[in-house]
């Protein structure tokens, strides 16, 4: 069956001389894998194409889909956008690589989820276009807004006596949990703020030092770790931390 959809690179593996396997997440079909022939072959008639399977890509697709199978093919591919800066800004493509590498952590089954779709784009979309407060700050917007999808978020019941921030239980409270898991103080107060952020252009106005940033983003993936099975440590965090300050 053919199907037309959009679709957002996680991962490319090289596959024999000149093919990929790639890991995409489509818009209609959910997280699924593809068999790319010849992509990684150059001519004079045929330019090399892989670079347009790197993570984060975002792509119109037409694909032959079968449910009986786990590896599909692509029949058509482009573009759909063309960014003017993930590719080339080093900041900005260590945030991406760090959302993609959340994604891949996160997503498990091929169910279609066209609201995922369309806020994850649109997240890529922004992060080309930011300035660097946003960039910056791009991380945290991202990790903490992506785990309402995934129904384990954290609840914006924050006010000045339920200021506790209990990371196992995913919400506010007036006492310090028993464990050591929480955030309070400006720390509270702020992941407050940041849930209330509905678009990426929010995140120039919060100021936030390095240490904040790398405070507040560990403990949001802490926060992953209790409610998303097996989701381990992520291996671009650490770049984060050292690239980009954060």
């Amino acid at each position: 069956m053919l199907q037309k959809t959009k679709g957002i690179v996680l991962r490319g593996v090289k596959y024999g001389e000149t093919s990929l396997i790639v890991t995409i997440f489509t818009e209609m079909l959910g997280i699924q894998s593809y068999l790319v022939n010849g992509v990684r072959l150059s001519t004079p008639k045929i330019p090399y194409r892989a670079g347009m399977f790197q993570p984060a890509t975002l792509l119109d697709l037409v694909v032959y889909h079968s449910d009986r199978s786990n590896l599909h093919r692509i029949r058509e591919f482009k573009l759909s956008t063309i960014y003017s800066d993930i590719y080339k800004n080093v900041h900005k493509n260590t945030v991406a690589l760090f959302m993609v590498e959340m994604l891949q952590k996160c997503l498990k089954q091929p169910e279609t989820n066209a609201i995922l779709f369309e806020f994850i784009e649109d997240a890529f979309i922004h992060l080309d276009g930011a300035d660097a407060q946003t960039t910056a700050n791009f991380p945290l917007y991202f990790t903490l807004h992506l785990a309402h999808f995934f129904g384990f978020q954290i609840q914006d019941d924050y006010n000045v006596e339920n200021n506790i921030l209990d990371l196992q239980e995913g919400g506010f409270s007036q006492i310090k949990p028993l464990h050591p898991n929480y955030l309070e103080g400006e720390l509270s107060e702020m992941t407050s703020l940041l849930l209330k952020a509905r678009h990426p252009e929010d995140l120039r106005q919060f100021l936030l030092t390095r240490e904040q940033r790398a405070r507040l983003l560990d403990a949001y993936l802490s926060f992953y770790a209790y409610h998303q099975p097996d989701f381990g440590t992520l291996r671009s965090l650490s770049v984060l931390h050292a690239l980009y300050e954060i």
